[in-house]
């Protein structure tokens, strides 16, 4: 276990860092690491292996206009919000160019790859006790800078230019472009056990893989109309904006990016749940989270005082978006 003064001199570096990266969303060119130049033949095919799936799961989302944020008002039959949160309202118009999405997140054996070829140590809880929920297949918990750092070289790698997705690209594609879809769902429903997991499938999955938790276990519903899986659970998704809880009452219409600064990046998409847990929470597309970028400060400490060991990312997860 850390020291405490190691602990919190940890912390107010953190706290630096986190300070550093509220200036802006700019690209980071200087942080995306570099494919190293003597990879083994080994690496070399599973760099192509990645980059072939890449391409193959980028999904082509054609620009417009829609009204983005909670639509219960215009669409519901008693015109009342479909989310209890203020931070979906008001319902605004919003106009985006042509953009990629990826249909899936990112997984480990993704990051593994990644993290081989570049030179970096894995992502991930490699805890004794916790190693058994780290699963190839499973969503890969990351940092938002690990989420940016990784969707960027990809870029690098297929001549892109890649990055997470903003809100409100993410929302568009997740109501198969700006419909008023509630889940982002095959049919726009939550038919648990069918287009999401069930509890006991949950449990099923947990015993199957000898884990401690519901795993994040990506495509094992069918795909939106669009075909991307997994936007309803299975981790939160890193968006490039940081969160505003008042952003949508003066966002620009055209290409909304966020704030300029911030303390949280918003999150889109949900923990690994269940389709009744779903309904009663943040399953709906318009639902906004917000996660500090790094590790909330203050539970850093708390598990560091209690002498626990903490993944705090452990459901923060990364899909990839790219501009033409």
């Amino acid at each position: 276990m850390i020291p405490k003064k190691l602990a919190i001199i940890l912390l107010s570096g953190l706290a630096i860092t986190a300070c550093a990266q509220s200036n802006s969303n700019s690209s980071q060119a200087n942080q995306i690491p570099t494919t190293k130049s003597n990879l083994s033949p080994e690496q070399k095919q599973q760099l192509q292996q990645l980059i072939d799936k890449t391409k193959k799961n980028l999904i082509f989302v054609k620009g417009g206009t829609y009204m983005m944020g909670d639509f219960g008002s215009e669409h519901s039959e008693d015109k009342l919000p479909y989310d209890g949160a203020a931070d979906s309202k008001p319902l605004h118009k919003v106009t985006l160019d042509d953009f990629y999405m990826s249909a899936t997140k990112s997984n480990y054996a993704d990051f593994d790859v990644y993290t081989s070829v570049t030179g970096q140590k894995p992502v991930g809880d490699f805890d004794e006790q916790l190693l058994r929920n780290r699963v190839p297949i499973a969503a890969a918990g990351i940092n938002w800078q690990q989420g940016r750092n990784y969707c960027q070289w990809l870029g690098q790698q297929l001549n892109m230019k890649m990055d997470l997705p903003t809100e409100a690209q993410w929302e568009y594609a997740a109501r198969n472009r700006g419909q008023y879809v509630m889940y982002p769902t095959d049919n726009g429903k939550i038919d648990t056990g069918r287009n999401v997991w069930s509890f006991e499938q949950r449990q099923d999955s947990e015993e199957k893989y000898k884990a401690f938790k519901h795993l994040p276990i990506l495509q094992q519903f069918p795909p939106t109309p669009m075909g991307f899986y997994d936007l309803i659970t299975d981790n939160y998704e890193w968006m490039l904006d940081w969160y505003d809880p008042e952003y949508y009452s003066h966002s620009p219409e055209k290409n909304p990016q966020g704030p300029a600064t911030g303390k949280e990046k918003v999150v889109r998409s949900y923990k690994p749940f269940d389709g009744q847990s779903l309904k009663k929470y943040h399953g709906k597309t318009m639902q906004r989270n917000a996660v500090d970028p790094i590790a909330d400060p203050e539970s850093v400490q708390e598990a560091a005082d209690l002498k626990v060991h903490i993944n705090f990312n452990e459901n923060n997860s990364v899909r990839c978006a790219a501009n033409p």
